[in-house]
């Protein structure tokens, strides 16, 4: 993991939702649509950076649906304050951190949340942003019974083309053109070998900007809003399509 997952833009804001226990999990919840759901999986700032959540309202709203950003932390929070602080960076134990939350450890939390809304909401989406975009496709898995409907990954981290090859549900993925993590290898791998695979797909790509746009952009630069708008409208264009 590169500096890129830290850097960015706190946004303003202020959450609309609540912070509730759901199925074991400490989670913001957002909107009140008993039949329709969507998770959302954190970056590494985790489930309480006030970003996340703001997106999370506006999928609420514009979608219609209820939101959940659960906590797959483990209760640990990066602060947000790190954004601004890149001095900082070094002094982070970032391999260990993420040892505490690798795909093994935070995997199979992520399912049986997952499992669970399953049995509240009659369809279910998830999209993951970052570190997040390798769970939304493990949870999209090609399954008799899948565990969502749809997915979206807005500039996964982690991600394998295991994981891409797998998908069974329709998937979404916003790609920016500069991106350590979702590499032009695995863009080239996404764009070749889901159209193969029988399910909807949805590439959305963004020229000249870099990983982490869409959760941490810089509000005050025309290029990135243009983008983090764009990718913010073409996932609720796509939930739309899917769950409701």
């Amino acid at each position: 993991m590169s500096e890129c997952c830290l850097k960015g833009f706190k946004w303003d804001g202020e959450p609309q939702g609540k912070e509730v226990e759901v199925s074991g999990q400490t989670c913001y919840v957002t909107g009140s649509n008993p039949d329709v759901g969507i998770i959302v999986i954190h970056d590494l700032y985790g489930w309480t950076f006030g970003n996340t959540r703001l997106l999370a309202d506006s999928y609420a709203a514009e979608v219609g649906v209820t939101v959940y950003v659960p906590d797959f932390f483990g209760g640990v929070v990066l602060s947000a304050d790190l954004l601004n602080n890149p001095a900082e960076w070094g002094k982070l134990d970032l391999p260990n951190f993420m040892e505490r939350n690798n795909k093994a450890v935070r995997g199979p939390e992520m399912v049986s949340f997952a499992k669970h809304l399953r049995t509240q909401h009659g369809k279910l989406g998830a999209i993951g942003y970052c570190y997040g975009g390798w769970a939304a496709f493990q949870l999209g898995l090609k399954s008799d019974a899948p565990l969502v409907d749809c997915i979206a990954a807005a500039h996964p981290t982690f991600l394998t083309k295991e994981e891409i090859s797998n998908v069974g549900v329709p998937v979404q993925i916003m790609a920016p053109e500069i991106d350590p993590q979702f590499t032009e290898e695995l863009k080239t791998y996404a764009v070749t070998e889901i159209p193969k695979l029988g399910v909807p797909f949805d590439y959305q790509y963004f020229p000249g900007l870099s990983h982490g746009f869409s959760i941490r952009g810089n509000r005050e630069n025309p290029a990135e809003v243009k983008g983090l708008e764009r990718a913010q409208r073409v996932a609720v264009t796509w939930f739309k399509e899917w769950l409701v």
